[in-house]
């Protein structure tokens, strides 16, 4: 949704706007890949195979989406922001492969509960 609306400045300052942008991508594609990652997981895909699997299409749908933002008016394509979607899809599996297992009791149920695991 976001993709068809023109560009609006976050801040007057290049860098504030930039690191606000780049955040946004990088939390909306990991939380994008763990929802993929827990279908697949849910529904009988090993964690590797579904980890894999989830990382190309998050990578794939960021191509994407930058392909419909060359036809959205205001709006320019780049593919830094799908370096920035890859950076998000990969840190999701990161933390829930690696930090997950070590986070404390309380988290580590919130995951048991949504089914992240």
């Amino acid at each position: 949704m976001f993709s068809t609306r023109p560009v609006t400045p976050a801040s007057r300052i290049y860098w504030q706007d930039f690191i606000v942008k780049k955040t946004a991508h990088i939390i909306e594609y990991g939380v994008f890949t763990i929802l993929l990652y827990r279908g697949f997981t849910n529904s009988g895909v090993s964690r590797k195979k579904a980890a894999a699997i989830s990382i190309i299409l998050a990578v794939l749908y960021g191509l994407t989406d930058e392909l419909h933002q060359s036809f959205t008016p205001g709006r320019e394509p780049r593919l830094r922001d799908v370096g920035f979607d890859t950076i998000g899809a990969l840190l999701a599996i990161h933390i829930v492969w690696k930090l997950l297992p070590k986070a404390p009791a309380k988290l580590k149920n919130l995951a048991k509960n949504l089914q992240i695991n």
